[in-house]
C-alpha cells in the first residue's frame, strides 16, 4: 500500500500515464514524454511535479480559480462544513445551501431563485429542461425551440453541444438533440462587409431573421454567453444586447445567459451581463463561482419562471429533476467564502483596472507584431486573434499558435488560446488571469508572449 501511495515524483508520473484519461488532450505523446502534473498553486502561480514554477494566466487552465490559489479560509471552511454534513439530496435545504443562494441573488437584481448542480454543463441542462417543460405545460408544446450562438460553448454533455456553435467540439459526436437552432455570431473582425457603424443592431437582426424564419411561436429561448470565451472572445459590439433583449421580450423569449466562465468577477463587474444593461429571465455560472475550491453550479432564474413550476393539481407540474451532488454542501460553503473574498479584497475593481493594464500591453503587442490582427476584451478577460495576413485577416496557423503556447510554456507562462474549436480560426490566444493578478504579473505574461512571437512567427 505504501509504494501504491508513495509521492516520489516517477511513480507518481507512472501511475498517471498508466491509469489516468486527461481531458482535451492527444495522448500518444504520453508513450515517449510525461505528463504535465501539477502539485501546489500559490496566489498566481502553480508548481509541476518536476518544481518548475509557472505564471497561471488561465487560472487553472479553464479559467475558473478566480480568487487566486491557496485560500486557506476557503479550506477550512469547506473541511469544518464536511465534518458537520457533508451531503443531503436537494429535495431538502442545508444551511450554506440557504446562505448562499440570499448572497448571490444579491448581486442579481431581478433573479431570486437558485437550482444547485455541479458543473456548467449540468447547470446549462438544468435551464434547457426548465424551458421545455414550460412549452409543455403553458404552450401546448409549443416554444421548445433554443437558440444558440455560433462560436459560443455551453458544455460537453449532448445536450450541450447541441447548443454548441463550436463545429470542431461537436464533431463525431452526434446524432444531437433536435430543437436546437443556430443564430450567427457578432464578431466584427470576421463580419466584412457587415461590419462598420450599426454592426450591433445588425447583428442582433440577425436573430430575429432566424426567429422569423423558424417561427416565434416555436421559440422558447435565446442561449448566448455575454462575452464569448473560447470561441475567440468575442466582445458584443455596440447596441447589440440592447437589441437582443428587445426581440426576446418582444417574442416572449426566454433569456438564458451562459455566465459560466464570465462570472463571479471576471469581467470586472459580479456577472458579464451587467455589463450591458440587460435583464435576463435564467443565468447560468460555474467555475469561478467557489473558484474551483469545490464543484458547485448555479442555474439562477425570475420569480415568474419559478412560478411556472408551481402547480400541485398537477403531479407533473413540479421542475422533475435532480443533481445528485448538488446536494453537496462543500460548494456553497466555498462559494460563500469565495464570494466574501471577492468583496473584502475589491477582485471585481482589480478585474476592471488590471483589465485596462492588460488591455495596453496586448495593444502595445500589436503594433509591434503584425501577426496580431485584433485585441478583445473585457476585464481580466482577453484575447489576441493572430493572423498570417493583417490585410486579409488570414488566421494564423493553428501549428504555430500551438507553437506560441509551448514557447510561452518553457519561459514558465500558462497561456491559452481557442483549441479544436471552429475549423481553420483555432488562432486566437487567451488570457484569463486569477483575480489578484498585479501590473507586474501581466507585464510578465504579455513579454512571454511578445518574446514567442518573435521566435515562433517572425525567426521562423
Amino acid at each position: 500500500m505504501d509504494t501504491l501511495l508513495s509521492n516520489d515524483p516517477r511513480t507518481v508520473i507512472e501511475a498517471d500515464r498508466a491509469h489516468v484519461w486527461h481531458h482535451l488532450i492527444q495522448h500518444k505523446p504520453f508513450e515517449t514524454i510525461d505528463p504535465r502534473i501539477i502539485v501546489e498553486g500559490r496566489g498566481l502561480r502553480v508548481w509541476d511535479i518536476k518544481g518548475k514554477e509557472h505564471v497561471d494566466a488561465v487560472s487553472g487552465g479553464v479559467w475558473t480559480v478566480n480568487v487566486g490559489y491557496g485560500r486557506e479560509r476557503i479550506a477550512k471552511a469547506v473541511a469544518d462544513q464536511l465534518t458537520k454534513l457533508c451531503f443531503f439530496a436537494g429535495a431538502s435545504g442545508t444551511i450554506p445551501g440557504a446562505q448562499f443562494a440570499r448572497r448571490l441573488t444579491e448581486k442579481m437584481p431581478g433573479l431570486s431563485r437558485v437550482y444547485y448542480a455541479n458543473s456548467g454543463s449540468e447547470a446549462n441542462e438544468k435551464a434547457f429542461k426548465m424551458v421545455r417543460q414550460i412549452a409543455h405545460k403553458h404552450h401546448g408544446g409549443k416554444k421548445s425551440k433554443i437558440l444558440y450562438r455560433d462560436r459560443d460553448y455551453h458544455g460537453t454533455t449532448i445536450a450541450c453541444l447541441s447548443a454548441g456553435g463550436q463545429q470542431e467540439r461537436n464533431a463525431q459526436y452526434g446524432p444531437f438533440t433536435p430543437g436546437f437552432v443556430e443564430v450567427p455570431h457578432c464578431l466584427e473582425y470576421r463580419a466584412g462587409d457587415l461590419g462598420g457603424e450599426g454592426y450591433g443592431e445588425r447583428a442582433a437582426q440577425a436573430i430575429e431573421d432566424v426567429i422569423l424564419r423558424e417561427g416565434p411561436d416555436t421559440i422558447g429561448a435565446l442561449c448566448l454567453e455575454p462575452i464569448t470565451a473560447g470561441g475567440g472572445i468575442i466582445t458584443p459590439p455596440k447596441g447589440y444586447w440592447q437589441r437582443v433583449q428587445e426581440i426576446c421580450r418582444k417574442y416572449d423569449i426566454l433569456l438564458h445567459i451562459d455566465e459560466v466562465v464570465c462570472g463571479l468577477g471576471r469581467t470586472g463587474t459580479w456577472f458579464g451581463y451587467q455589463q450591458y444593461d440587460v435583464q435576463p429571465d435564467i443565468v447560468t455560472m460555474a467555475k469561478g463561482v467557489a473558484s474551483g475550491y469545490a464543484a458547485i453550479s448555479c442555474c439562477v432564474t425570475t420569480d415568474r419562471v419559478f412560478e411556472m413550476f408551481k402547480d400541485d393539481t398537477d403531479k407533473l407540474g413540479y421542475f422533475r429533476d435532480i443533481s445528485t451532488f448538488g446536494g453537496c454542501t462543500a460548494g456553497p460553503t466555498a462559494a460563500l467564502e469565495n464570494m466574501a473574498i471577492i468583496e473584502e479584497e475589491d477582485l471585481c475593481g482589480n478585474s476592471a483596472r488590471m483589465g485596462e493594464h492588460l488591455q495596453m500591453r496586448l495593444n502595445e503587442m500589436m503594433e509591434k507584431h503584425a501577426c496580431v490582427g485584433e485585441v478583445r476584451g473585457k476585464g481580466l478577460f482577453a484575447g489576441a486573434e493572430l493572423v498570417a495576413d493583417r490585410s486579409t485577416r488570414e488566421p494564423l496557423p493553428e501549428k504555430q499558435v500551438q507553437a506560441i503556447l509551448a514557447d510561452c510554456m518553457a519561459q514558465g507562462v500558462i497561456v491559452g488560446a481557442s483549441n479544436r474549436s471552429m475549423p481553420g480560426f483555432n488562432n486566437t490566444l487567451l488570457f484569463a488571469p486569477a483575480l489578484i493578478a498585479t501590473k507586474d504579473d501581466l507585464d510578465q505574461i504579455v513579454a512571454a508572449v511578445d518574446g514567442a512571437i518573435g521566435r515562433v512567427v517572425e525567426a521562423g
